[in-house]
């Protein structure tokens, strides 16, 4: 897999944008397969609207959002704020890749994968104001930062290749959550793993996972049980081989 991009291909663009548009897509087709199946990803002709490249075997959509600088950062600029929601919300919303690229060197610094079924509203922040002439067309950034670690399967980061056999088996890890469930059940096991990956630990305790209690309530006022409602997506997540039970309100990443 190569880790810079052929600057060469867009000298005739006069549009930076649009240069790098045919950078980043060229260098995804060469480089990248299918994260699901690790068959080949094509890119879909005429810019269809609701994905950017598709794969030949498992049919799963694929959108690439590029962005320059040294990291990823924790947001991803998108397109109309109405529209992502719908999206996320359907069952037509495209898997995504991210990018991130040096525009002086070209190298490829990070490249994640993202499972569409791991998006939920509140991880799309419409913009405040509207764009020029047309102040009634808000935009929206994703969230990235929201997106549980389990949830972003790198093929590069920070410049370091990843193998074939670990991008597959991380984005298997987290497939349950593509079984039918409504939005608030999978914004919760979200937010538990969310909790999970932020005490830092593969092997944490109950108690670890209840310091984020006043966290929950934030986001979830209207339940009055917190505790109880960790407790049963831990065991939601440990019937789904997320996790394990070691012994008495201590458990272990899988």
């Amino acid at each position: 897999m190569l880790l810079n991009l052929n600057s060469f291909i867009a000298d005739s663009y006069n549009s930076n944008s649009q240069k790098m548009r045919v950078l980043t897509e060229q260098w995804v087709d060469e480089n990248i397969f299918c994260p699901n199946c690790g068959s080949k990803i094509i890119n879909y002709e005429n810019n269809r609207p609701v994905a950017d490249f598709y794969c030949t075997s498992c049919n799963e959509d694929y959108e690439l959002k590029s962005k320059n600088g040294k990291t990823l950062g924790k947001t991803i600029a998108d397109g109309a704020y109405s529209t992502m929601i719908n999206r996320i919300t359907s069952d037509t919303n495209p898997n995504f890749f991210f990018l991130n690229y040096d525009k002086y060197s070209y190298d490829v610094i990070n490249f994640v994968a993202v499972p569409s079924y791991l998006f939920v509203p509140n991880m799309i922040i419409a913009r405040k104001n509207g764009i020029p002439n047309r102040p009634n067309y808000i935009m929206c950034n994703i969230d990235i930062s929201s997106i549980p670690n389990s949830g972003k399967i790198f093929y590069i980061q920070d410049k370091q290749l990843q193998s074939k056999e670990h991008i597959l088996e991380s984005w298997n890890k987290t497939k349950f959550l593509k079984e039918s469930m409504n939005i608030d059940a999978k914004g919760w096991l979200l937010d538990i793993i969310n909790c999970i990956d932020k005490t830092k630990k593969t092997d944490f305790t109950l108690q670890d996972i209840y310091q984020f209690e006043n966290f929950l309530k934030i986001k979830h006022p209207d339940n009055n049980n917190i505790q109880a409602k960790i407790r049963q997506q831990l065991q939601i997540l440990r019937d789904k081989n997320f996790l394990k039970f070691t012994e008495r309100g201590k458990y272990e990443l899988v």
